[in-house]
């Protein structure tokens, strides 16, 4: 079978972040329980991801659309680094290594992420959240507050 990634799939994912709560959703072209994880990834400014990291599994994301910043920390919370990556430029994308404390905060609506990362998803061992150094993944508005405040130093508001 032959899946298109093409505008029509890239607007409806787009659309469906924007009406959902997390304000952001994604496009799966796996099974759960698949060792190989491909999915679009779309993400609005307002979105907040909990830092958190991959026991044991890599994870890179590509941008189809838009424009991410892809912070790292280290284990106290202290940004490490920040790529910005945008479709069209010549930083497109990152992998980004196992173990490694990341999230990604949306600069542009309608921005779209290709993700790959290993699997299967087992819900216990598939991510460990940062809960002891950053804002609960609810608090969607203090979250992204939050990322903005450590990323002032590499993103122009």
């Amino acid at each position: 079978m032959l899946i298109q990634i093409n505008q029509e799939l890239l607007d409806k994912t787009t659309n469906e972040a924007l009406i959902s709560p997390r304000r952001r959703a994604w496009f799966l072209f796996h099974e759960l329980t698949e060792h190989f994880h491909r999915m679009l990834n779309a993400i609005e400014p307002n979105s907040y991801v909990m830092p958190h990291c991959h026991p044991d599994k890599v994870e890179t994301f590509l941008a189809l659309r838009g424009k991410a910043a892809i912070p790292t920390f280290d284990e106290k919370g202290n940004v490490i680094d920040c790529p910005i990556i945008e479709a069209g430029t010549l930083t497109v994308g990152v992998e980004i290594e196992t173990n490694t404390w990341h999230s990604v905060l949306s600069l542009e609506p309608g921005t779209i992420l290709y993700e790959v990362l290993e699997g299967p998803y087992i819900k216990a061992d598939h991510k460990t959240f940062a809960h002891d150094w950053s804002p609960p993944e609810d608090e969607h508005d203090a979250g992204v507050a939050w990322l903005k405040e450590k990323l002032i130093s590499y993103i122009n508001y």
